[in-house]
């Protein structure tokens, strides 16, 4: 009876060292360093060359895009005003969104312009500005599902509006 007992105390004193053991031989996890996120880079777009009124209409096939062109032309009687954000970017609308936010024209490393909201590039609710001459520009959603709804957007900048009748000199 004496060797039982003995063996039980052995039996549990080695669970115990292991037990033991086993918690201060674990290392700890290491939690990994994030890298800092990249500093934006500036688009070769600038915010001041975006901001006013805009002829607006949007297409899914390439085919269309002459069409669409003429019919955002059409749109300046009602225009998409991209106004000028107090933090030095643009007042637009992110998709699926009812209220006017202030996005960032944001560079990228391959060469490639975005709007969207400060943070990754392109992130999720970017738009590429696929081209831009000062007259037209056509922006895509980065987000496939987003893109496969509202299509690709072509902006065409509406005419000055004529100048008050009051701002002439009369002769």
């Amino acid at each position: 009876m004496r060797n039982r007992s003995l063996s039980w105390s052995f039996l549990a004193a080695a669970v115990s060292a292991l037990a033991v053991s086993a918690c201060s031989t674990t290392p700890s996890p290491q939690v990994a360093a994030s890298a800092p996120p990249e500093p934006e880079m500036p688009a070769r777009v600038r915010p001041t060359e975006i901001v006013g009124r805009w002829g607006y209409a949007a297409y899914h096939k390439p085919e269309d895009r002459a069409r669409t062109e003429a019919n955002a032309r059409g749109q300046c009687k009602q225009p998409y005003v991209i106004g000028q954000g107090a933090n030095g970017g643009v007042m637009m609308y992110l998709a699926d969104s009812s209220e006017l936010q202030e996005l960032r024209l944001k560079g990228s490393t391959s060469g490639r312009d975005y709007i969207g909201p400060a943070g990754r590039t392109p992130g999720a609710q970017d738009r590429e500005i696929v081209s831009f001459d000062g007259r037209v520009m056509i922006l895509k959603y980065v987000d496939s599902e987003v893109d496969g709804r509202y299509g690709t957007g072509i902006f065409v900048r509406c005419a000055p509006r004529a100048a008050q009748a009051s701002a002439q000199p009369s002769r």
